[in-house]
């Protein structure tokens, strides 16, 4: 199986238990989709639950150092907030007193930036009319976008792997796995010129998103079905576990595989948002995979020109196009390195992207409605060389 790059993503609540009830299930923690203040959560009680008698027990059994605001009225909000370990925080979950728990979010100004070093790619994004420079090699495009980008997100680049130390991602990108024997590393530079249009400071769309790599790839950019799927397979426990809005993206494809279809189907029945490129042989897409699953999000790749990628593929099972040919963005062999390449699978990471950045801004929602809504922002009806049969959608930011 070959890449062209593509992206998935995936999102969940923790799991929970139930005070005095060995067996029974603990209280879900309620994520919040954004930026968190640490270790800190908002607890509220049932109704008629005393809160006094109720922080007796905390201050008790719990901590008594751990209740950071308790001074609210039960008229106004019957509860109180604090910074609590995890097994503190399962001691409240299994409280039968506590009606929910939910992260301590963070809210701020929802302020416009505009970046003016942008690649025309995310350039691209945030406007309706086709660019007026069309250098593909300038780095003196406008990108504007919410400053939220993509914070409180992770994206799992399935692929060969990210250079993570790259000065472009600030610390911003791990280690995730390997599947298939291979050294945890991208000895290609393809898995890193994905993160890098997710997510990184200069030619990313989502700048304050996790990146994590899930490497299924050889560095010769090919890997098997099994391989894959295990690590589509680990991108599910990991979401799970961490409760965050997850995004998964997968710039890889090959011929029909209803295993992998299945897979990535799951991910999506899970809450796990899912792109895939569309494919690099100017075909219909429908007999390929994981570009025929129709519950991912399959990206084709347009030019600067605003036309379709002559090599990019088509079809009923694409839902969007965006920027994929000679596209900038960071490579392996130095800090600062960047390379300048074209396939769906540069176009994919645009919108991987575009998600974080959505989620951020918006919140989080099913990846159905967030589909949705990529397509209600999409630039209607612009791109040439587009065939009968195949959707006129160019993806765009809110800005």
């Amino acid at each position: 199986m070959r890449f062209f790059t593509a992206v998935f993503a995936s999102l969940a609540l923790l799991a929970v238990p139930s005070f005095g009830a060995p067996t029974a299930a603990l209280k879900t923690v309620e994520t919040y989709a954004g930026q968190v203040k640490e270790q800190s959560y908002v607890v509220v009680l049932k109704n008629g639950v005393s809160k006094n008698a109720h922080l007796n027990w905390v201050h008790e059994h719990v901590g008594n150092n751990t209740v950071t605001h308790a001074e609210w009225r039960a008229d106004l909000l019957n509860g109180f907030a604090g910074k609590f370990t995890q097994s503190q925080l399962n001691q409240l979950r299994a409280n039968p007193d506590i009606e929910s728990i939910v992260e301590d979010g963070i809210f701020s100004i929802n302020a416009a930036v505009t970046q003016t070093n942008a690649p025309w790619g995310i350039a691209r994004l945030s406007q309706d009319a086709r660019l007026s420079n069309q250098n593909t090699g300038s780095l003196t495009f406008t990108y504007k976008y919410d400053s939220a980008a993509g914070a409180g997100v992770d994206v799992y680049v399935v692929d060969t792997g990210i250079f993570t130390s790259h000065s472009q991602f600030g610390g911003r990108a791990r280690w995730g796995a390997t599947f298939g024997g291979y050294a945890n590393a991208d000895g290609n530079g393809h898995g890193t010129h994905v993160a890098g249009t997710v997510g990184s400071n200069q030619y990313g769309v989502a700048k304050s998103v996790s990146l994590i790599a899930v490497k299924v790839l050889s560095d010769q950019g090919s890997g098997s079905v099994s391989d894959i799927v295990s690590g589509l397979n680990w991108v599910l426990t990991q979401a799970r576990a961490s409760g965050r809005p997850s995004i998964a993206t997968l710039s890889l494809g090959g011929s029909a595989s209803t295993p992998l279809d299945n897979a990535i189907v799951s991910l999506v029945n899970a809450g796990i948002h899912v792109t895939v490129a569309a494919g690099n042989d100017n075909v219909d897409a429908r007999n390929t995979s994981p570009a025929r699953v129709a519950v991912a999000n399959t990206i084709g790749a347009s030019t600067i020109a605003d036309a379709r990628a002559s090599f990019s593929n088509f079809g009923s099972v694409v839902d969007l196009f965006a920027p994929g040919q000679n596209i900038i963005s960071t490579w392996i062999g130095s800090t600062t390195a960047t390379n300048n390449i074209s396939g769906t699978s540069m176009a994919t990471p645009h919108v991987a992207g575009l998600i974080a950045y959505l989620i951020s801004v918006e919140g989080n929602s099913s990846p159905a409605a967030i589909s949705d809504r990529l397509k209600s922002l999409a630039v209607k009806g612009v791109l040439s060389g587009i065939p009968s049969g195949t959707v006129n959608n160019l993806a765009r930011n809110d800005q």
